[in-house]
């Protein structure tokens, strides 16, 4: 389960059983990386993982709890005495294509000591285009450039366990999508920030987020949650207003403009859960940061 006798990190994978030969793929290069001490879980979210290689932990979820629920409990399952520093959240489809990924996004902690979670610059493994999505900043046109950022690509991300235990983790009810935004201004909220590894580079396929079925329902939804739990009341209205601005000039030739509106009706309902929002200090300091919490 990785060589060497350095940092602690606990690696955690969920599977449907539906990527047969890029699970495998995945976990091969997990478990190739030295220099660090690992520990991997298999989450099944709603199915018994059909491929579990030896001396790696799994868990069987009931049902498919969603993604950020299912690394939740992923991390609860590497929680306690032996527990990591550290925890490396991963997409079953990813690459690690170095034995030394892991431990180099590790020593960024060193160079960096405030930060509570660090994101490698991902990039396609065949065309090795790294999208603007996947650049935690709103000036993503050179993915090579490192820094400080207020925001993560939720499926490959390092982040230190006190931290992410300390703000509660994911917000396990959001399903998938915007619960990294979620979680790092929690994580801001703490004092800390966050860096982009761009020196650091992981693989991913260039998939369309829009393959998934309830997409922008969830994408319109989660926005509003993200808005109420999180921002102070007089930013919630700047915030959803300058997002539906930016949703309709985006989606507005995809057909699906009413299903992103039938989302943000079911946010504007209710069900975020608990409501903390951030202090003015960190509005002010994700601002400095070069992205004020409205966008």
């Amino acid at each position: 389960m990785g060589e060497g006798t350095g940092w602690a990190v606990d690696v955690v994978v969920l599977t449907m059983n539906d990527r047969h030969v890029e699970f495998r793929d995945a976990m091969a290069s997990v478990l190739a990386q030295k220099g660090v001490s690992l520990r991997t879980v298999i989450v099944g979210n709603g199915v018994e993982p059909d491929y579990v290689p030896t001396g790696v932990l799994s868990v069987a979820l009931p049902e498919n709890t969603g993604i950020p629920e299912g690394r939740n409990v992923g991390a609860r399952a590497l929680a306690g005495p032996g527990a990591g520093e550290f925890l490396l959240f991963f997409d079953n489809d990813a690459i690690l294509p170095e034995t030394d990924t892991v431990a180099r996004l590790v020593a960024e902690f060193d160079r960096h000591p405030d930060v509570a979670y660090v994101q490698p610059r991902i990039a396609d493994p065949a065309t090795g285009e790294t999208l603007g999505r996947w650049v935690p900043r709103l000036k993503s046109s050179d993915a090579r450039r490192p820094g400080v950022v207020t925001v993560m690509a939720e499926g490959i991300v390092l982040i230190r366990r006190t931290d992410f235990e300390a703000v509660g983790g994911w917000p396990g009810h959001f399903f998938l999508f915007h619960e990294g935004i979620d979680l790092s201004w929690r994580l801001w909220d703490l004092g800390k920030t966050g860096w982009y590894a761009a020196g650091v580079e992981v693989h991913h396929p260039a998939t369309n987020p829009a393959r998934h079925g309830p997409f922008y329902r969830m994408v319109a939804r989660n926005r509003v949650w993200v808005a109420y739990r999180r921002l102070p009341a007089p930013l919630v209205p700047v915030y959803l207003a300058a997002w539906t601005l930016i949703c309709v000039y985006r989606f507005r030739s995809t057909g699906q403009l009413g299903v992103w509106f039938k989302g943000l009706a079911e946010g504007l309902r209710g069900g975020h859960g608990e409501r903390r929002p951030m202090s003015w200090r960190t509005v002010w300091r994700l601002t400095r940061a070069g992205r004020p919490p409205i966008i």
